[in-house]
């Protein structure tokens, strides 16, 4: 059984160290403090002013993808589906694959009455979801070999670039404005020697990068890449040059993302996951990344329980607080992605096969029947309780009080005489926060 294998040998290994590492980096780059002043109408201060702070969102991006979105079999899943990502996301990751948004040359899918494709729900249904709930869009991706339109492989590599140029300024026109995430480039190490010339150029990165900044000046430009990141010390090394060399040639690479699916078969799954889940070298690599100088992205995340077995789905849930807890606590670290939010819809199943016993994927935060697992909790938890303020706060004197919280925004009420009034303030680790209310 998959939960009576011990895949937390190196967890208690370097207790000591992630325990300190988790305790003293959370608080050191995940919270920050604000300045307070209460003063009255003529501008004196006011003592004793009784100021209460309620966190209501995390500056730090976490969510799922958003694959699913009205692609299931019945309204009421559908219906659970969205209130599920609304549960555990201020971030989704959106389709732009390139042969689902023009699976035919000038015909595109991003109109939400679009023809329906199998976990690809048209953009625009994508973006009213997240207008709706507050929830930021993230773009994935723009140039990824593994899905690139069939009508295009033949062609010359200075037409598919012309293609590709006008693929940008479609996107851009319609949501550049929209979306603030854009991910470039999607992995690049897979597409080496296996697709087509215009993915082998050695320069392919920094044109694409080039080319996606004429159109998204304002943006957040990133790179994604495989899980072999993280584990094998040739490709950290070729992928920290690739970007390194694509920066020196001009390339405004603003972000460095990274994979981590455990999609490893039961029985090897031990062995496999051996030097994911050691915490030294969790933090080895995001020091290494971190080199760069850029933000990193955990941005496609897959833990799997294997099964429905109750310690399963148990170890599932420990195995991600962990890793989340190890991610959350770094410096550089500005997004936790987690893939497909329900068993049985990864890429490679079909529909129906898990309700008919075939393909069975368990890598979800929810199972098939759209019930939460314990690892949807987990998640949820962790920014909604453990990495979460309340605080009160009175002032002195000089009407000055002082607070710490993790970055986000905050319901703020004011107190004096009896008296409340209301505020709602950002506290924001790209500024100093200082704030004056008067009553």
């Amino acid at each position: 059984m998959y939960h009576e294998q011990d895949f937390f040998k190196n967890f208690r290994k370097y207790d000591a160290y992630t325990e300190d590492k988790i305790s003293s980096g959370i608080e050191q780059y995940r919270k920050g403090w604000g300045e307070i002043t209460v003063v009255d109408s003529d501008g004196n201060p006011v003592k004793d002013a009784k100021i209460t702070l309620s966190q209501k969102t995390h500056e730090f991006k976490y969510g799922c993808n958003l694959f699913m979105l009205d692609e299931l079999e019945t309204e009421e899943k559908n219906r659970l589906y969205k209130e599920y990502v609304k549960g555990i996301a201020n971030m989704v990751t959106l389709p732009f694959y390139w042969n689902a948004t023009e699976p035919e040359e000038g015909k595109t899918r991003y109109d939400k009455d679009s023809e329906k494709l199998y976990r690809r729900p048209p953009i625009d249904l994508c973006m009213e979801f997240c207008e709706e709930n507050g929830i930021e869009p993230r773009e994935h991706g723009l140039a990824y070999p593994y899905f690139f339109p069939k009508w295009l492989k033949n062609a010359p590599e200075r037409e598919i670039k012309k293609h590709f140029e006008k693929r940008c300024k479609e996107i851009s026109e319609r949501y550049g404005d929209k979306i603030n995430c854009i991910e470039v480039v999607n992995e690049m190490f897979w597409a080496t020697g296996r697709f087509f010339k215009f993915y082998k150029d050695p320069d392919f990165i920094t044109w694409a990068f080039k080319t996606a900044e004429k159109y998204f000046p304002y943006n957040e430009l990133a790179i994604n890449e495989c899980i072999q990141t993280w584990v094998d010390e040739k490709i950290k090394w070729a992928y920290f040059e690739m970007i390194r060399s694509a920066i020196n040639a001009g390339a405004r690479i603003d972000a460095v993302g990274l994979h981590y699916h455990m999609f490893f078969k039961e029985d090897v799954a031990l062995k496999s996951t051996e030097k994911f889940y050691d915490p030294k070298n969790l933090y080895d690599t995001m020091d290494w990344y971190a080199k760069l100088g850029r933000p990193l992205q955990i941005s496609e995340v897959t833990i799997p329980a294997y099964s429905e077995n109750a310690e399963d789905e148990k170890l599932q849930a420990e195995i991600l607080e962990r890793v989340c807890k190890i991610w959350f606590s770094h410096p550089n670290v500005e997004q936790i992605i987690y893939w497909n939010l329900i068993d049985g819809y990864a890429h490679g199943a079909k529909p129906g096969d898990m309700a008919k016993g075939e393909n069975v994927y368990f890598g979800g935060l929810l199972r098939f029947d759209m019930t939460p697992k314990p690892a949807y909790y987990t998640f949820k938890n962790l920014f909604e309780k453990e990495w979460h303020t309340e605080a009160e706060v009175s002032t002195d004197a000089e009407g000055f009080a002082l607070f710490k919280g993790f970055y986000g925004e905050y319901d703020v009420t004011v107190e004096v005489n009896g008296e409340k009034t209301t505020h709602r303030v950002n506290l924001s680790k790209k500024r100093y926060n200082v704030y004056k209310f008067e009553v």
